[in-house]
């Protein structure tokens, strides 16, 4: 059962590096475009909407670098392998993302004051053209890759789908400029832009910080693992328990169990089993359990109390 779940693991995997090139090589060309005609043209929301692009382009690459990574066997240095650095990548990612709408919003204030000329026909049609290039990769990206649960796609596919509404932002204020003459319209879009480049930079960067403290998965109910695992016969009681994600959509949990002092070897490991297999319906795919009798010392909380060495040596005394 587990090999057919890795060789699952494995194919999405590989779905996601093909989509992150695809979607990278569309990307990057189409943002070298915008620069350059938002530059020509003057106008704030389409070199706002390349800024994204460019962002876009930044963490699919990094994206792409981190499937790479996660794929480096583990090693005695790192027994985990690379696996965290799609996590990492996805914390750069968010902060980037952050960082260009701060610099948009500098950017905007001054065009309010004082809106330039902007050519608005060629704002216009390139806009235009980077809304149709943003639902090809969103749709690429929908089709072919796993935008749900990994934490490093749909980090992308988020940059992806803001950078489309920048285009539509970019397509009104082209329209307002032309037909109505307010020049304001321009920083208003790059403005609207920003407000989303902003929440989706939070809700990356929240998630995966989430992550690297080691948080318990966002998908894991842990009054029901407890109850799962507790009421498995023969286990008694449980605690020192923890639940974490190692990268997108492989989660880990280490607890102690206490057991009958009678049980025999074989039927430790028929329990442990069971355990394992229960947890992997409850998306747990890393489990580590350590079997002990009522005699060995612990206190009765659920949760692990980590005591300093200060406090232990003097227990010990």
């Amino acid at each position: 059962m587990g090999h057919q779940h890795d060789h699952g693991h494995d194919h999405t995997h590989g779905a996601n590096k093909k989509v992150l090139l695809l979607s990278f090589i569309i990307i990057t060309g189409y943002m070298v475009v915008e620069a350059i005609g938002g530059f020509l043209t003057n106008s704030l929301a389409l070199l706002s909407d390349a800024g994204h692009m460019l962002s876009d382009s930044i963490s699919l690459g990094i994206a792409m670098l981190a499937f790479m990574f996660g794929e480096k066997a583990a090693s005695y240095s790192k027994t985990y392998g690379y696996k965290r650095f799609e996590i990492l990548a996805a914390v750069l990612n968010g902060i980037t993302l952050i960082g260009i709408a701060l610099f948009i919003f500098y950017e905007a204030i001054e065009r309010f004051t004082n809106p330039p000329e902007v050519a608005t026909t060629g704002m216009l049609i390139i806009s235009i053209i980077g809304l149709f290039v943003n639902i090809l990769v969103a749709w690429i990206m929908m089709r072919g890759s796993d935008t749900k649960d990994n934490l490093n796609m749909r980090g992308a596919f988020l940059h992806v789908l803001s950078d489309m509404l920048g285009s539509v932002g970019a397509i009104v204020a082209a329209l307002l400029i032309m037909f109505f003459g307010w020049g304001w319209a321009d920083p208003l879009a790059s403005v609207i832009v920003a407000l989303l480049v902003v929440r989706s930079g939070y809700h990356v960067t929240k998630a995966s910080i989430h992550v690297l403290m080691e948080g318990t998965p966002s998908n894991v109910d842990v009054q029901e693992i407890i109850q799962l695992i507790e009421q498995t016969d023969r286990i008694e009681s449980i605690h020192d328990l923890h639940i974490w994600t190692i990268t997108s959509g492989t989660n880990a949990l280490s607890c102690h169990a206490v057991v009958n002092d009678q049980l025999k070897i074989a039927e430790s490991e028929h329990i442990l089993r069971k355990i394992e297999h229960n947890l992997q319906h409850k998306g747990i795919k890393h489990v580590t359990i350590q079997l002990e009798t009522s005699l060995h010392r612990h206190d009765n909380s659920i949760l692990c109390k980590l005591e300093n060495d200060h406090e232990h040596h003097h227990d010990e005394k």
